[in-house]
């Protein structure tokens, strides 16, 4: 067998299979760190990271003979970039173990290893340690001399990092100075991450230089990644226009306690000083006794993960103890003392089967990838949003395409990025479609708006429940005890396919349905035909025309005086009536062009629908034009919905709150603290004959 020096050249090995996988899985993972730590450019996600170096790990353990100087498994990380100055660490920014079992177990196996390692029995008291979070950013070295901020390196290889100081000095939580009584030497080592917030708005920032036109510019993958970069500038000028945070868990080198150096017992008793010195550390490190709290502390977190106001894929071990932590000791590059206990992976790599595109209760279009089944999250996962046509061009997702999916708690799974490397050959882009793949009716994208609806509403079988449920709620034409529920139940069985489908109801098909009685039944039907004694405002309300709401809808009835007016009502002659501008008046054009829409409409009226209609109302001045009303408390004729009619049919708009814009006050009896709110600010009070009065 031939012999190896572990920091010699390889000598020749046999092709065997295994041999040829382990030189493959050296090549690709020399790859993606070197896009992910060099870079900044990840190509894939961490778990699958992890599963490469893991096998390769276990190949090289049953294959010693093939170890070599040069494998990933010898090194932290990626090297460093040439454009920055190479300094190599006073005490070597070391890794520590990845416990890849998420479950409690995870816990219990480090609890138990540590136990094994200082010898001691189940009658021996629990040990204890220290939670932290792990951070998902940049592990960074800052270097104080005699109080003063004089380095700031990257872990780079774990020897060796890059010198960043200037663009480290532009983080504001970073402190250039630290008070007095600190040691002549002090490294202390953190993270430097970038929050949720200030990603979403750093992204939102370069998608606006793009679309302006700006050479050079690109969107960031996650925070990490826009973190990496930040701190990677040539340029500290453009460095300090991005949002970096930093987070204090260790220190390097240090001088001694015998040289005036600091002494501590316990890692905790290290962080609180850090923090007493002026270094952020994260309000989450807490103590842990024993595997039963760690398990806890790993599941409270676990629970906030996706609430946090940054990204974590772990938490992070310590044994408290720093003698105990000297008398563990090391195994290879790793402490015995500490291990990272991983959450499901948030992110993980599949294939794009297909590009469906649903429609939703309100209308609105969703491409949706079609993914072969993956699991992440802690679920599997078939189906990722590309939200609407503007991110699926931008992200250029293609089916064939290998993409990243992310989903993290109770978030909808999304395609976060495609690996452009892997596309297959010929792969068609994603086209919107400006028809409705459910029910065939036009399907548009307003001006300013990203989604395209689907504008057959009152037909389209994907919003049915929705149509139902709004054109039978109170404010439309209401139909009393038709609600959520019944409606589920009554399209789910096919008994309803559309509007006109409610007014022919029977007592046997309501009274099947499931927790119904007859009497109940006979209630929704007389309900019913109390319905089709309407209003045209609530009527056209009740059609859920989009942009379309109570008010409008009480002037086009107002303008129009007919419904057949309104419907063929051109959006020039739209345009002319008050609160439509045009926006509303193409929707209103669009609703009412749909063949579907029309025919749902002439159907409502042949069941008995109906309502006054006349003459389109005077378009001379109105009394209470310009004037806000607030209503309260119980007037002794006139309902609050009569009463808000006539105020608006005057000209005059109804709040549900006082303020000094106020014009009047009216108040029945009970008037409760708006009326109070009314007198301490001095405005008019009216009861009903009041206002009858003010409408005359």
């Amino acid at each position: 067998m031939a012999t190896l020096d572990l920091f010699s050249l390889e000598p020749a090995q046999p092709d065997t299979a295994a041999h040829q996988r382990l030189l493959a899985l050296r090549e690709q993972l020399h790859a993606h760190g070197h896009a992910y730590y060099v870079l900044d450019a990840p190509t894939v996600p961490d778990a699958e990271y992890d599963r490469l170096f893991r096998e390769l790990q276990t190949l090289e353990a049953v294959h010693p003979e093939w170890a070599s100087a040069d494998s990933p498994t010898q090194r932290v990380g990626g090297k460093p970039l040439d454009a920055f100055t190479s300094v190599r660490h006073a005490v070597p920014m070391l890794s520590i173990r990845t416990e890849t079992d998420t479950e409690s177990t995870g816990a219990q196996a480090f609890d138990a290893r540590v136990r094994k390692e200082l010898e001691l029995s189940d009658s021996d008291a629990a040990v204890e340690y220290v939670a932290e979070l792990k951070f998902d950013g940049l592990a960074m070295n800052l270097r104080y001399q005699q109080g003063v901020l004089v380095q700031a390196t990257t872990r780079g290889d774990g020897e060796y990092g890059e010198d960043v100081t200037q663009n480290i000095r532009t983080i504001g939580q970073i402190p250039l100075r630290l008070p007095e009584g600190v040691p002549p030497v002090l490294e202390v080592r953190g993270e430097v991450y970038m929050r949720r917030d200030d990603f979403e708005a750093l992204n939102e920032r370069q998608r606006n230089r793009i679309a302006a036109g700006e050479k050079g510019e690109k969107t960031f993958v996650n925070p990490r990644n826009a973190a990496a970069g930040a701190v990677r500038q040539l340029d500290p000028g453009i460095a300090a226009q991005r949002p970096l945070s930093f987070f204090a868990y260790g220190l390097g080198e240090v001088t001694p306690a015998t040289a005036g150096g600091p002494q501590f017992g316990t890692h905790f008793a290290m962080l609180q000083t850090l923090k007493s010195w002026g270094f952020p550390v994260a309000a989450e490190v807490d103590i842990a006794r024993g595997a039963t709290e760690l398990i806890a502390y790993h599941q409270h977190i676990g629970a906030r993960r996706d609430t946090l106001p940054f990204d974590i894929d772990g938490v992070v071990y310590k044994v408290n103890s720093l003698a105990l932590q000297q008398r563990l000791g090391f195994v290879t590059r790793e402490p015995r003392w500490a291990v990272a206990h991983k959450y499901p992976a948030q992110e993980q790599l599949t294939t794009v089967l297909a590009i469906d595109v649903q429609v939703g209760r309100t209308g609105k279009l969703t491409p949706v990838a079609k993914l072969a089944p993956v699991f992440v999250g802690g679920v599997t996962v078939t189906n990722a949003t590309l939200h609407n046509e503007d991110e699926a061009r931008r992200k250029d997702v293609r089916v064939g395409d290998t993409v990243i999916v992310r989903r993290a708690g109770d978030v909808i799974p999304e395609v976060v990025s495609v690996v452009a490397e892997k596309r297959v050959a010929d792969a068609a882009q994603f086209t919107m479609p400006h028809i409705c793949p459910v029910c065939q009716s036009a399907a548009v994208r307003e001006e300013g708006e990203a989604d395209y609806r689907c504008t057959g509403g009152l037909f389209c079988s994907a919003q049915r429940k929705q149509a139902i449920l709004h054109f039978a709620q109170r404010r439309a034409v209401e139909v009393e005890g038709l609600g959520d529920k019944l409606v589920e139940q009554l399209v789910d069985a096919n008994v309803i396919r559309n509007l006109p489908d409610l007014y022919r109801l029977g007592l046997n098909a309501l009274a099947s349905l499931d927790r119904m009685a007859d009497r109940s039944a006979l209630n929704i039907l007389e309900a019913l035909e109390k319905s089709k004694r309407t209003t045209l405002p609530r009527f056209l309300f009740g059609l859920g025309i989009r942009h379309v709401g109570e008010a409008t809808a009480k002037e086009l009835a107002r303008h129009f005086g007919t419904l057949d007016a309104v419907m063929d009502a051109s959006e020039e002659t739209l345009l002319g009536v008050s609160d439509v501008g045009p926006i509303v008046a193409k929707s209103i054009r669009t609703f009412f062009e749909q063949p579907h829409n029309r025919e749902v409409v002439e159907q409502l009226r042949a069941c008995g629908v109906s309502w006054p209609e006349g003459a389109p109302a005077d378009a001379g001045p109105k009394p209470l034009a310009g004037m806000t009303l607030v209503l309260t408390g119980t007037l002794p004729t006139l309902g609050r919905d009569a009463a808000k009619d006539l105020i608006e049919a005057a000209g005059g708009k109804v709040s549900g709150s006082v303020s000094k814009k106020t014009s009047y006050v009216v108040a029945g009896s009970e008037a409760g603290s708006k009326l109070d709110k009314a007198r301490e600010l001095g405005l008019a009070v009216l009861d009903e004959a009041g206002l009858l009065e003010l409408l005359k």
